[in-house]
């Protein structure tokens, strides 16, 4: 069988089963473990599957580089009161000459406002993020390779060999599609890679995560919670999450929402899928109902 045959066999498996095991296609395609490696290799480079141990899931073809997730430009008006609040008391913890992980994301993203009058070294995928530090502020920026996917304005790597291996920190703040008992969702297959490979170049990872985001969201599971060392939300977060993240050895920190500047930050998108080579502020308040239930007032300490 020839490659091109092979791979187009190997695709169409995907396609039917979803994904597969490395052992799966072995038999299905009749072809040793170091071909069905190189095929998957070959393809994953092409964007058309996303690899993990042990074998393979077929990606979306959605075209035009987009993946099947809410927009960029849709996301960062909802709840931008809750998120401007999360993304504050996220860069209240960063401390000076810190290294840290940023992913893609509209309440990650807001954390640019906040972090203007920083030094840190900060490791981003985040296409938009970069682009407002390196405008607004002193701060060292590290941008992985890959194609910045304009929907989302995320910079994804379908190699697994890229510069995010060669950085290291002691935490990466995160925002996600999801989050339940089960642990963290996102909706695109190649969004779990790209995110997976930043969380392994950190040793905490701070969720930051509006309340919306509890609401038994699908998709495809990220991590188990026992990844997480702190969940930063708001104060409509449900008591029953509160309750399994604690049980589950998650800090947990609701803070109230916050009133948003009229034009707080004016959001370019992405024209083009590319290439691309490689003090403190006070943290706010939770709300009087929830303090009058015996929470804590919100400390970036």
């Amino acid at each position: 069988m020839t490659n091109h045959k092979r791979h187009k066999k190997l695709l169409k498996l995907l396609d039917e089963h979803g994904q597969a095991s490395t052992e799966e296609l072995m038999a299905w395609l009749s072809a040793s473990a170091a071909t069905v490696r190189r095929d998957l290799a070959w393809l994953a480079a092409r964007q058309q599957l996303v690899r993990w141990r042990g074998g393979a899931q077929r990606l979306p073809q959605a075209g035009g580089g987009l993946l099947r997730s809410q927009t960029f430009r849709h996301n960062i008006g909802q709840r931008a009161a809750e998120k401007r609040a999360i993304a504050r008391y996220a860069a209240g913890l960063c401390l000076p000459d810190e290294t840290v992980i940023i992913n893609g994301g509209t309440t990650t993203f807001m954390m640019a406002e906040f972090l203007a009058t920083r030094r840190l070294r900060i490791l981003t995928n985040s296409f938009l993020l970069a682009e407002r530090l390196l405008n607004t502020s002193e701060n060292q920026v590290i941008l992985p390779g890959g194609s910045v996917y304009r929907e989302q304005n995320v910079i994804v790597s379908p190699f697994e060999n890229d510069i995010a291996q060669h950085h290291y920190a002691a935490r990466m703040f995160m925002g996600v599609h999801g989050i339940s008992a089960a642990g963290l969702v996102e909706a695109d297959p190649l969004l779990v890679q790209a995110e997976r490979r930043l969380m392994q170049q950190a040793e905490q990872l701070y969720v930051l995560v509006d309340s919306s985001k509890f609401e038994g969201r699908s998709g495809l599971l990220l991590c188990g919670l026992d990844r997480v060392s702190t969940v930063i939300t708001d104060t409509g977060v449900p008591d029953a999450a509160v309750q399994w993240l604690e049980r589950q050895g998650v800090r947990v920190v609701a803070v109230a929402p916050e009133a948003v500047p009229a034009d707080p930050m004016p959001v370019v998108g992405a024209e083009a899928a590319v290439h691309h080579s490689a003090g403190q502020p006070s943290a706010p308040q939770r709300s009087s109902a929830r303090r009058s239930r015996g929470w804590p007032a919100a400390s970036a300490s």
